[in-house]
């Protein structure tokens, strides 16, 4: 029995499910909330809409957190929308930053509405967040406004953050030099351009860095933040909601693991734009130990 024979149209119905919720997620620069219905006699009260610039179920009160994450041009869509559903249960304000407020592409398609822009962002973040996608990152990489961002917001974020390749915009923004850091399988090791230590983990953390691997690591790096941030108990609580218990249906998901062909056969389809993203890591590095060698 075939992969396809064994999971007909309701395997198929669930994806598409899937991501029609993550557009619902990442398509507003705002969120509507319901307020209460009044009395049965009386009119229904209007619903509350969140100010322009935050998203998801924001908290309140002093210890409310403000998280920023990154969007960008040919991002990859789960690597934001894996994070930002553990994300929206944890009290906080999410602002999805980008220099404008036009809508970014992803590499399924579906576009993203930022809701914050750069120079409108909050200083002194709890969580300051990088997806990947290697095209899209390669630019970013080499994005004089990305970099500036990042390097301010990173000085004073609680924690600095990413998953799959985001890792390198982190890196090229000077923000791993010295830490432990994961990224995606077939990019890991350029992070010793920025003189970042790469790690095979699903999650890193070293100290107040906290990086996942490939993609679908950002769930595991959303539920590992919020246990730092909330504690264990409201972790667990957030992963029972979205019922995170894996069990794929194959064990190709690591280059350890998967089988011989598969792993090559990825590999070579992959290699183009894993050496486009080596050369720009190798220059950057190269830059960024210059300009500290320079004062």
């Amino acid at each position: 029995m075939t992969f396809e024979s064994a999971h007909p149209t309701g395997h198929t119905a669930g994806r598409r499910h899937f991501l029609q919720s993550a557009v619902a997620l990442g398509m507003g620069g705002y969120m509507m909330a319901q307020a209460p219905a009044s009395a049965a006699s009386g009119p229904a009260t209007q619903p509350k809409i969140v100010p322009p610039g935050t998203l998801g179920i924001a908290g309140r009160g002093p210890d409310r957190l403000k998280i920023a994450m990154l969007v960008f041009p040919k991002m990859v869509m789960q690597d934001l929308i894996g994070p930002l559903t553990v994300f929206n249960q944890i009290g906080a304000e999410i602002h999805l930053v980008w220099k404008s407020l036009d809508p970014v592409s992803t590499e399924v398609g579906i576009p993203v509405t930022p809701s914050t822009r750069f120079e409108d962002c909050p200083d002194a973040l709890d969580v300051l967040f990088s997806p990947g996608g290697l095209e899209g990152t390669i630019d970013a990489m080499q994005d004089p406004d990305v970099i500036a961002f990042l390097r301010h917001q990173g000085q004073t974020a609680r924690y600095v953050t990413s998953d799959c390749t985001g890792s390198l915009i982190l890196g090229a923004a000077g923000l791993l030099e010295g830490y432990k850091a994961a990224s995606h399988w077939t990019v890991r090791d350029q992070l010793s351009h920025f003189g970042a230590i790469p790690m095979a983990n699903r999650v890193v953390q070293d100290r107040n860095r906290l990086t996942g691997g490939g993609v679908t690591a950002g769930i595991d790096f959303g539920l590992t933040l919020a246990a730092l941030l909330r504690g264990q108990e409201r972790a667990e609580s957030i992963q029972l909601t979205i019922e995170y218990a894996p069990e794929p249906p194959f064990n190709a998901g690591r280059p350890e693991t998967a089988p011989p062909a598969v792993y090559q056969g990825v590999k070579s389809r992959r290699t183009p734009v894993v050496e486009r993203a080596r050369a720009v890591s190798a220059r950057i590095g190269s830059d960024l130990a210059k300009a500290k060698v320079a004062g």
